[in-house]
């Protein structure tokens, strides 16, 4: 009985043990695969904290991203107004002119204006010398001449050198409309080309009050008035061989179009070749007889 009872207590302990080894096993077992997924929870965790910030400062980002994006549109159509705000019409193209106004008056207001003034002119002059017999009708148009010749360099030339941005003008005012139209024909008057403004101003300053004292002194018979106009018609000949010489020594390439260079280049100068040296040539001719008549008197009275 006894051996009995001993063997069953064996038994028993035999299965105890075998089940504690059993359960230290599953235990020794299960314990990397615990750790395994601690650490595949904690990379989830860190995953999903990044994420979150991620997220967090995406709004931030996008938020920088179309304040700089608005910032650049802004610059760049504050840039192209004011670029479209200084193109002009002239060559060459690059010719920078900052805060260029275009011309607002019309181009037939503009030469309509200064033909009918300039008609005025001619027609006062003309009538009232007729005033005078003593005066002849070639003695007459020439008045016309000067004082026409006369007002155009003191108004319209003297204009353009006291008024260095003239191409600035916003209030259309008439004299630098004329010459924003006239710099289609030569761009050195809108970019200040030193030697035009040099002849500009002489001729505005000095043959200006000339050619009105050339009137004053062909209407009262004067004894100077041929060698006066003699003088100030070389004058003008001389202004106008350095403004076209110059011109060609720089390139001749100062039009906008064929139209504005044979037009007002050519075309608005021409006067002043062809006239003065008609008036050149018969001054000439005066002062030439009257100094021969002068020596036969001296040649009469020995």
């Amino acid at each position: 009985m006894l051996q009995v009872m001993a063997t069953k207590a064996e038994y028993v302990g035999l299965n105890v043990g075998v089940v504690c080894r059993r359960c230290r096993s599953s235990d020794v077992a299960t314990a990397p695969v615990e750790e395994k997924n601690t650490l595949e929870s904690r990379d989830d965790l860190a995953r999903g904290e990044a994420t979150q910030a991620t997220i967090q400062t995406k709004p931030k980002h996008s938020l920088l991203s179309l304040l700089l994006a608005r910032f650049r549109v802004l610059r760049k159509a504050k840039m192209e107004g004011s670029q479209s705000h200084e193109e002009h019409p002239y060559i060459p193209r690059d010719l920078k002119l900052p805060g260029f106004v275009p011309v607002v008056l019309s181009q037939s207001t503009i030469v309509g204006v200064y033909a009918v003034s300039s008609l005025l002119i001619v027609s006062t002059i003309f009538v009232l010398s007729g005033r005078s017999p003593k005066r002849s009708k070639t003695e007459r148009w020439l008045m016309c001449w000067w004082a026409f010749t006369g007002l155009t360099h003191m108004i319209l030339e003297g204009y353009f050198v006291f008024s260095p941005e003239f191409y600035k003008d916003k209030t259309a005012c008439y004299l630098a409309e004329v010459w924003k139209e006239y710099s289609k024909g030569d761009s050195r008057y809108a970019a200040r080309d030193a030697g035009v403004v040099a002849v500009e101003g002489l001729t505005a300053v000095l043959e200006g009050p000339a050619s009105l004292l050339a009137v004053y002194a062909i209407a009262t018979g004067k004894s100077y008035n041929y060698i006066l106009q003699f003088a100030i018609s070389l004058g003008q000949l001389y202004g106008t061989a350095a403004y076209f010489i110059t011109s060609w020594l720089e390139g001749d390439n100062f039009a906008a179009s064929p139209f504005y260079y044979y037009a007002y280049y050519i075309g608005a100068n021409a006067s002043w070749v062809v006239i003065p040296t008609l008036i050149s040539v018969r001054c000439w001719k005066k002062i030439c007889a009257a100094i021969q008549v002068e020596g036969q008197k001296k040649t009469k009275v020995r």
